[in-house]
Formats: C-alpha cells, structure tokens, sequence
C-alpha cells in the first residue's frame, strides 16, 4: 500500500513539472517513513523527500492521496521547499497549519497543495522538522470540511541528507 501510495505521489509530482521533458522519478532510499527521489526535468535534476500520513482524520471521508514532501531544484535556485499535497481541492483563500511539537507554520493554498506563506520561514519549517517529534497538518476542503493528518517523522533527517548534494 505505501508502495503504490508512492508510485502515485511520483504520478501526481511529475504533472507539476515539465513533463514533456521529465523521466521517471527514481526512488534513492527509503528512510523509515520518509522516501528520497529524483527525476531530470526541462530545468536541471529535481531531488525530494516525501512521506504520507501515519493517521487522517474525519475517518468517514474520502481524503484521496496524501503527501508532505520538501524539494530541492537547484537548477531553479529552490532549495528544501515544503509542500502538503491533498488528495482535492483545498478551499479558496484557506491557510494550511503545520504543527511541528509547539510550533506552528502557516501554508497558503492553490488547488490541491500548500506552500509556506513567508519563504523566509522554509528553513525553520525544515529545521523544525528534522528535530521535532510530531508533525500534523491541518487544512480544509473546498466543501469545507475540516481535515488533520498526523505524520511521522522518523528519517526525515536522513532522507533530507541524502537530497543534499541535488545538483
């Protein structure tokens, strides 16, 4: 099931970039419940991590697939940028919550994903992570249902290790 949820994230990442241009992502390593990846696209090789939700919440809905990923595209000077990916539409104008232990981080939204609202915060958002204990996002549908997935954060550091030299 993580499997196929992965090959389905690569899916969905792929039509984010030039496709046309693009090769298949390959997995470089599993690191507990996060996966490193990398794909050459029309600007230069793409390298990111990417984990699923351990829990999601209303159970009673049908969430799609979910994904928190964080990338790195040297040849678009982006260096750890995180994204949550939904498996629908996030409401219009909404704000996406990430909470890592007591802090949180605020996500704008567009379609489906959500991107740090202030860039500046990208690095404590990823250092946050690589420290942290517990990680949840929050976020709300475009029929506005509240949902929250809980993800683990074990190998985080890892994985964000062996993206690091991305060129």
């Amino acid at each position: 099931m993580f499997v196929t949820k992965l090959t389905t994230a690569l899916a969905i990442l792929l039509s984010f970039a030039s496709v046309a241009s693009a090769q298949s992502p390959t997995r470089i390593q599993q690191f507990n419940a996060w996966g490193a990846y990398s794909y050459t696209a029309g600007t230069g090789k793409v390298c990111y991590v990417l984990s699923v939700p351990k829990e999601k919440s209303p159970a009673n809905v049908d969430h799609g697939d979910i994904f928190f990923l964080v990338s790195q595209r040297p040849g678009q000077n982006i260096s750890y940028e995180p994204q949550a990916m939904m498996g629908y539409a996030l409401q219009e104008n909404s704000k996406v919550v990430v909470k890592i232990d007591a802090r949180e981080f605020t996500l704008f939204t567009k379609g489906n994903s959500a991107w740090v609202e202030n860039a500046a915060e990208e690095p404590a958002l990823v250092a946050a992570m690589k420290g942290g204990k517990a990680m949840s996002v929050t976020a709300k549908s475009r029929k506005g249902t509240p949902t929250s997935y809980s993800y683990s954060l074990s190998g985080i550091s890892a994985a964000l290790k062996q993206i690091e030299t991305c060129r």
